[in-house]
Formats: C-alpha cells, sequence, structure tokens
C-alpha cells in the first residue's frame, strides 16, 4: 500500500512512520515495516533495533508534544496484503471525555463478569477511536492542532 507523502511522519531503513490516513485524530500513528512480511520473526536484526526505539519516541512525542494523556501501542494486522504495522494511538482529556458523553459506549460496561481494575480500558478506548475518528463520515470535533498540523510538528520533532 502507497502512503501518499503528505502523512510521512519519519523514515528509517526498516520502517516508515505515517500519519493513520482516515484518522481524524491528530497523532494516530502507523509504524509499518518495508518488509514485506508479517511476521516479527522474518524482520532483519537491524530492523528490530530499531523498532524499540521508534515506538519509544513516538510515544514520548505524543505525550510530550501533543499532551496525551496515554499513548497506546498495538499490533493488529491480520489484513493481507499489509506488512506487519503497529498502531500508535493517542488518549488526550477530551476523546476520553467524549468517549464518557456518548452513551452508545456505555453498553461495553454489560460485557465483563467483574467489575473492572478502572472505569474503562484501552481496549474500549480503542474501539471508540477507531469507530468515531476513523470511521464516521464526520467524526467528533477535535480540539487543538488539525491532523496536518499534527503531521508537520511531529516531522520536525523526530528530525531533531
Amino acid at each position: 500500500m502507497q502512503i501518499p507523502e503528505r502523512f510521512h511522519v519519519a523514515e528509517t531503513h526498516g520502517w516508515l512512520v505515517n500519519h493513520r490516513m482516515n484518522a481524524a485524530l491528530p497523532g494516530y500513528l502507523m509504524i509499518s515495516s518495508k518488509t514485506d512480511t508479517n511476521d516479527l520473526s522474518e524482520l532483519s536484526e537491524a530492523a528490530l533495533r530499531e523498532l524499540g526505539p521508534l515506538l519509544a519516541t513516538a510515544q514520548d512525542l505524543l505525550k510530550r508534544k501533543l499532551g496525551a494523556q496515554r499513548v497506546y501501542i498495538g499490533r493488529y494486522g491480520h489484513s493481507p496484503g499489509y506488512p506487519i504495522h503497529f498502531h500508535v494511538i493517542p488518549i488526550y482529556d477530551w476523546v476520553e471525555e467524549l468517549f464518557w458523553k456518548d452513551s452508545r459506549y456505555r453498553v461495553l460496561q454489560n460485557f465483563g463478569d467483574r467489575p473492572g481494575e478502572t472505569p474503562t480500558d484501552g481496549a474500549e478506548l480503542t474501539l471508540f477511536v477507531w469507530r468515531e475518528f476513523c470511521e464516521r463520515t464526520e467524526p467528533p470535533r477535535v480540539q487543538g492542532r488539525s491532523v496536518f498540523q499534527t503531521i508537520e510538528l511531529l516531522r520536525e520533532a523526530m528530525r531533531s
């Protein structure tokens, strides 16, 4: 899959960091292997050495430069035709506030047999981000920088 340049944030020998193309949430990043595999064990040692620092840098920048309250990092990638990739999802205070204001997501509380350790968790907030900021034709209004202002800020920060 070709990612248009306007979404590129950074690149290493083995990885491309880009803003998720269909995400209205500023800072939702994808870190994708340049090797056509869906298996970590098939990556070169060099690519594997780059991965940890790249994930750590992305998390740090989303927290420090954009004020994310939390950052979720997940590897999903079961769709054919995509190389192994990681979703790096910022959760801002205002995103969690929107989650709590949307009564449709209260149904998620009915799925556990026991109360959770916290009022909500990463799985619920990830679902919320996916449905509301990636799949809706009219996503919620964002607070702060736009997606493309965020891409520019992250490009500059990752060059430093």
